[in-house]
């Protein structure tokens, strides 16, 4: 396939600094001096390199990935049980309904649960501790260096 990106002729300036061109360089109008940030919000590079942001991340991880991990076995369980033993999946409960299609609504009910925990767990955990590092983050201001 050619490569559509690499050009034969003369590189431009733009394309020498890696720079867009001026026309996409501007905010309301106004070109921003090169190598200067305009005023953006808080300094996310601080944020990430701060305690209380990595605790956060940490208490995160430690909600998601268990949780995560429970659920594939979970799911692998029963998917496993599906191909391997249907006479268990085929026994039947109550009706027509069996034990593979208990399973099988329990999937739903799961990813249900899971995501209420969820919720719950960012109202009360994240999201509390998550405004308060953005509230203690400086703000990134004009003429701050990049």
């Amino acid at each position: 396939m050619h490569n559509v990106a690499r050009t034969t002729g003369p590189a431009a300036a733009a394309e020498d600094t890696g720079q867009m061109p001026a026309l996409f360089d501007r905010e309301g109008g106004d070109a921003a001096p090169r190598g200067r940030r305009r005023k953006r919000g808080p300094d996310y590079e601080q944020i990430q390199r701060s305690p209380q942001f990595r605790a956060l991340r940490s208490r995160f991880r430690r909600f998601v990935f268990p949780m995560s991990i429970g659920f594939f076995v979970w799911y692998l369980a029963y998917v496993v049980l599906a191909a391997y033993a249907s006479d268990f999946m085929s026994t039947p409960v109550f009706g027509l309904v069996n034990v593979g299609m208990l399973l099988g609504l329990g999937q739903f009910v799961t990813t249900a649960a899971i995501t209420a925990l969820y919720v719950r767990f960012a109202d009360r955990e994240m999201d509390p501790r998550a405004a308060e590092i953005r509230a203690q983050a400086a703000p990134v201001t004009e003429g701050t260096p990049q």
